[in-house]
C-alpha cells in the first residue's frame, strides 16, 4: 500500500510526522525517527526570548568586566559573532540533513518582526526544508482589538514569506472568532500550511504555596475533537496543506485526522510515552487498517469524512448540536 503523502510541497514516505519537541535535539534521535518511519521531523523550537536573554546576559558581562580591566574585551567575541544559541540550533539542522533523507522542518517561536525574519533566513541557509512558525501569543492586553491580533499573525506570515523561499507552515491556536476566514487570509498572506492546533500551556494554582504552577500534561486522544472539526470544515475549501496535531496517541487518531482531510499528522507525546520506535507501530497499524478497509493509498481515504464529502454536511453544524442534546437522557 502507498503510504506516500505530500505536505506543503514536500514529498514524504509517511503521513506521520514528529512534531516539535526536545527529542529532536539530538541528531541520533532524528536518525532513529527516520529508521522507524517518520515522514518528516519538525525540530524543537528556537525561542527568540531565550536568544534575547542570552544576548542581554552577554552585554551585562561585557559592561561589568570592561570597567574592571582594559583587556576584558579580548576575552569575548563581538556581539555580532556571538549568536547566543542560534549556532547550536543551525548546526543541528546541518547535522540532521547530513544524516537523514527525510525533510527537516525548523520551528521558530518569535516575538519581534526582526526575530521572525532573521532566524527564518538562517534556518533556510542551514538547509531546513521548511519552517513551522509557532505563533504562541495570548492577547492579554484588553485594549488590543481582534483586528490587531489578526493583523499581527498576517504581518508575521508576510514578513517571513518575503524573506525565504522554503515553505512556511503556521501553527495557530483555535480561538479566532472566524477560523475559516482567518485561514483564507493566512493563505493569501503566503502561508503554505496550517498546523491545527497549538496547545496553550495554561497555568494552574498551588493553593497551599499560593504560586502559579506551570506543569506539563501530555495530550490525550479526547483532545482531537476540536482540530478534527476544523480540518473537516477546511478541507477542500482553502488551498493549504493541513497538518493535525494534539491528542495523537495511536494510529486511531492518525486515521481519524486523515479521514477529516489532514495531509499529515504530528505526534510527540506518544513518543515520550512509548519511545521513538513506536513510530513503526503506528505506521504498521495504519497499513493494517488500510488493508482491512481496502484502501491502497493515503489519498484513497483522505478527506472522505470531511464536510464536503459526507452525505449530511449539517453534521458539522448546528443540527448536530441539537441531535446531541436530544440524545442526552
Amino acid at each position: 500500500m502507498k503510504m506516500n503523502a505530500t505536505y506543503m510541497g514536500l514529498s514524504l514516505n509517511s503521513p506521520i510526522l514528529v512534531s516539535a519537541c526536545t527529542l529532536s535535539e539530538q541528531a541520533d534521535n532524528i536518525v532513529k525517527m527516520e529508521d522507524n518511519g517518520a515522514g518528516a521531523v519538525v525540530l524543537f523550537s528556537l525561542f527568540e526570548e531565550q536568544i534575547r536573554k542570552e544576548e542581554a546576559r552577554f552585554k551585562g558581562v561585557m559592561s561589568e568586566t570592561s570597567y574592571s580591566f582594559p583587556e576584558a574585551l579580548d576575552y569575548f567575541p563581538d556581539l555580532d559573532d556571538f549568536n547566543v544559541g542560534v549556532d547550536e540550533y543551525l548546526e543541528n539542522i546541518r547535522k540532521a540533513k547530513e544524516r537523514v533523507s527525510i525533510p527537516i522542518i525548523g520551528s521558530l517561536n518569535g516575538i519581534t518582526n526582526e526575530g521572525w525574519i532573521d532566524y527564518s533566513k538562517l534556518m533556510e541557509e542551514a538547509g531546513a526544508d521548511g519552517i513551522e512558525v509557532n505563533i504562541f501569543f495570548i492577547p492579554a492586553d484588553i485594549a488590543m482589538s481582534s483586528s490587531e491580533v489578526e493583523h499581527r499573525y498576517l504581518n508575521i506570515i508576510t514578513a517571513i514569506k518575503q524573506s525565504v523561499k522554503i515553505p512556511v507552515a503556521v501553527k495557530l491556536n483555535p480561538y479566532f472568532s472566524a477560523m475559516g476566514n482567518m485561514s483564507l487570509r493566512m493563505k493569501n498572506a503566503g502561508a503554505d500550511a496550517l498546523v491545527l492546533f497549538n496547545r496553550f500551556y495554561q497555568p494552574d494554582f498551588d493553593i497551599n504555596e499560593l504560586v502559579v504552577k506551570t506543569d506539563l500534561h501530555y495530550s490525550e486522544p479526547s483532545e482531537i475533537r476540536l482540530p478534527l472539526l476544523w480540518i473537516a470544515l477546511l478541507y477542500g475549501k482553502v488551498k493549504l496543506s493541513l497538518a493535525a496535531t494534539t491528542g495523537v496517541q495511536s494510529a486511531i487518531e492518525v486515521i481519524k485526522y486523515i479521514l477529516a482531510g489532514a495531509d499529515v499528522v504530528m505526534t510527540a507525546s506518544s513518543l515520550y510515552k512509548n519511545g521513538i520506535p513506536y513510530l513503526k507501530t503506528m505506521n504498521k497499524e495504519l497499513q493494517d487498517w488500510m488493508y482491512m478497509m481496502g484502501f491502497d493509498s493515503i489519498d484513497a481515504f483522505k478527506g472522505t469524512m470531511s464536510q464536503q464529502h459526507i452525505s449530511d454536511p449539517t453534521a458539522y453544524e448546528r443540527a448536530n448540536y441539537i441531535k446531541i442534546l436530544e440524545g442526552v437522557k
